[in-house]
């Protein structure tokens, strides 16, 4: 087993190509992880998963906890045997609930008490139990326990919520119990306001992690304000270590992660799209339950590798969509998270070829020309 370190390999302007090293294999960066919150990347198997090319996926440690419980996956030899995926796992905390189940939570200073979704019990998580319960489902990266409020929001409101944050990363720490090629992450919060993001690195670097988060972004504050926010963050993170965007998100939003240094992804995005009919393409985004494609023969895009590309044409993916046939959903879902694989790739090649801002400025003229005519 080896140990945990991230290696730059190569640099373009803030940018940064790299590996991540871990108890379950290697991971390059910048690296796309799809989200499997229950246990499962929606409407994929583990290997179609893995032939779109990702090295890494995400589970969540308050969906586990409800369903079906972090001791039972312990007891079932873990979270990477439960779900066929021998490669490292990285588990939200649980924190990201706290502000998007609000209304089924009690917060005080200790931790949140949640009604569960599912059928009203009530399970409470701390520092503590979400990194046990992390411990259990043996997750490779272990994320703290956090809190951030929706923006936009009263300074004052997202500074108690960054030094509650502080305090319970602290607690959170004290409860990891390190293993060699295992991590635990630290999550910066304090909004869109400078000074506030500051002193939560600041308060994060002083506990020490394996790896560092920038959390509470992509809440409603707007893609201009993310990136500034990013501009001034980033920079104030350790450079040997990874650099990990919370929920984030568009193929634009991917490459101007990556521009200002960026590492690590995760977003509901490409699967959410993917059983909605929205195809994502060095093009933009199709709407494939759109009439214009009833009697397309193309593929979804030229060259891509995904079955729904090399075995099918839009018209029959139109044709599934319009019938509610359960297909659908999973042939552009696996497009979909193909595309965004191939996306990092590309960037990552063009981040070691110094050429990532001609990359850039190719991706973003695609992607604003439209679909082509057939």
């Amino acid at each position: 087993m080896s140990a945990f370190f991230w290696q730059r390999e190569a640099a373009d302007g803030a940018a940064r190509a790299g590996t991540l090293h871990t108890a379950h294999g290697p991971v390059q960066t910048p690296t796309f992880m799809p989200v499997g919150t229950a246990g499962t990347v929606k409407a994929m198997t583990a290997d179609a998963v893995r032939s779109t090319g990702a090295g890494i996926v995400l589970g969540n440690t308050y969906h586990l906890m409800l369903r079906p419980g972090a001791e039972r996956v312990r007891a079932l030899g873990g979270l990477h045997r439960f779900m066929d995926w021998p490669g490292p796992i990285l588990t939200d905390s649980g924190g990201f609930q706290v502000m998007s189940l609000g209304a089924l939570r009690k917060l005080d200073q200790d931790g949140v008490t949640f009604a569960s979704h599912i059928d009203g019990s009530k399970h409470r998580l701390t520092p503590e139990r979400s990194t046990e319960i992390q411990h259990a489902l043996d997750a490779t990266i272990t994320m703290c326990f956090d809190e951030c409020p929706a923006l936009p929001a009263s300074v004052e409101t997202i500074a108690a919520s960054m030094r509650l944050s502080m305090r319970w990363a602290a607690r959170s720490r004290e409860a990891f119990v390190p293993r060699e090629g295992y991590a635990q992450f630290g999550i910066v919060q304090g909004g869109v306001e400078q000074e506030l993001r500051a002193e939560s690195v600041r308060a994060l670097t002083g506990i020490g992690f394996e790896g560092y988060a920038v959390g509470g972004l992509a809440v409603g504050e707007g893609q201009a304000l993310m990136f500034s926010t990013l501009d001034t963050t980033v920079p104030l993170l350790p450079g040997d270590k990874p650099r990990y965007l919370m929920g984030v998100g568009t193929p634009d939003d991917l490459l101007g992660g990556v521009q200002r240094g960026i590492d690590m992804f995760d977003c509901v995005m490409p699967t959410r799209a993917g059983r909605t009919a929205r195809a994502y393409t060095a093009f933009g985004t199709l709407n494939l339950r759109n009439a214009r494609h009833a009697g397309d023969t193309r593929p979804i895009q030229d060259g891509c590798p995904c079955p729904a590309c090399t075995r099918h044409t839009r018209a029959y993916l139109h044709h599934l969509f319009r019938a509610d046939e359960i297909l659908g959903p999973m042939l552009l879902t696996w497009h979909n998270l193909t595309y965004y694989q191939s996306l990092m790739r590309g960037i990552r090649t063009a981040i070691t070829e110094s050429r990532l801002e001609a990359h850039a400025a190719e991706l973003r003229a695609a992607w604003a020309g439209g679909d082509p005519p057939p």
